[in-house]
């Protein structure tokens, strides 16, 4: 089963992501800030980070640096999606330079963001893609 974390301060987000994210078949680790975000990466391997850009402790940018800069292999290569309610066109680009690899803005829209995550991961589990 894909396995994502989603990096979030706000608690109501972050149930409701995993909820949508658990019903189309795949499994959910939470944190409540970047540097939580960055621990988690460091201990687990996730198929795909769902990562916040303004959080207490350290934001999303700097906690995608971090694990884009860890020794884990599978840190360059994760794919890691920026939520943010700044959509404009240099907020993506700013995203993009911190070395995330697609932006979906805030309100979410459950369809947008588990397309989003089907782009990457592909629907279900690892073992019926």
């Amino acid at each position: 089963m894909y396995k994502i974390l989603i990096a979030d301060d706000e608690e109501l987000i972050r149930a409701l992501i995993a909820k949508y994210a658990k019903f189309e078949g795949y499994e959910t680790e939470e944190a409540r800030d970047g540097m939580e975000a960055v621990r988690k990466c460091a201990e687990e391997n996730f198929d795909i980070v769902i990562m916040d850009i303004m959080m207490p402790v350290m934001n999303g940018y700097e906690a995608t640096k971090c694990i884009r800069l860890s020794n884990r292999p599978d840190g360059k290569t994760v794919p890691i999606i920026a939520m943010s309610a700044n959509a404009f066109s240099d907020d993506i680009v700013q995203s993009k330079n911190a070395g995330m690899n697609d932006h979906v803005a805030k309100p979410l829209s459950t369809e947008k963001l588990i397309s989003t995550i089907h782009t990457y991961l592909g629907k279900g589990t690892k073992n019926d893609n």
